[in-house]
């Protein structure tokens, strides 16, 4: 097995890793031209990371790292936004590689604490397997909202 490589990604690169994020979330479909702006602006600001995993030099994972304020923990937490390694890469250390880059990266920025929402049983084992746990008594709520009367609000619209 080769050596996975990770390295946080300029925003300027950011169409190769959402390329990924969109075969898995979109089914193909690009992003809005507006949406990749905002995203650059956020990487730009500090607020957003992508991190892509690389093996044998074929970027093959993405994470993205979201950092904001908490007022419960008095300091900035960041939450693991999407994670996804392309299923013919899955089983090579891609996944561990991300989640340990992602550590790093908060270590270096002073934040102990990091999240993720965790929807597959795979995913649950790879996050367990890294050394998260679940949180107690917390649920997930959410709501989708109707803009100018499309579904711009809708996940994946």
């Amino acid at each position: 097995m080769s050596p996975v490589e990770v390295w946080p990604v300029p925003n300027t690169d950011l169409r190769e890793p959402l390329r990924l994020l969109e075969e898995w979330l979109r089914e193909g479909e690009p992003v809005p031209d507006g949406f990749l702006r905002e995203m650059r602006h956020q990487v730009d600001a500090g607020h957003l990371e992508f991190l892509a995993g690389h093996l044998e030099g074929r970027m093959v994972g993405v994470l993205v790292l979201a950092f904001r304020p908490n007022v419960s923990l008095g300091s900035t937490f960041a939450s693991i936004e999407d994670l996804y390694v392309h299923p013919g890469s899955r089983r090579e250390g891609v996944g561990g590689a991300l989640l340990q880059a992602a550590d790093d990266r908060c270590r270096s920025r002073g934040i102990s604490y990091l999240e993720a929402q965790v929807e597959e049983n795979d995913a649950e084992t790879l996050y367990a397997a890294s050394g998260y746990e679940p949180e107690p008594d917390v649920r997930v709520f959410s709501r989708s909202l109707t803009i100018d009367g499309g579904d711009a609000g809708k996940p994946g619209t």
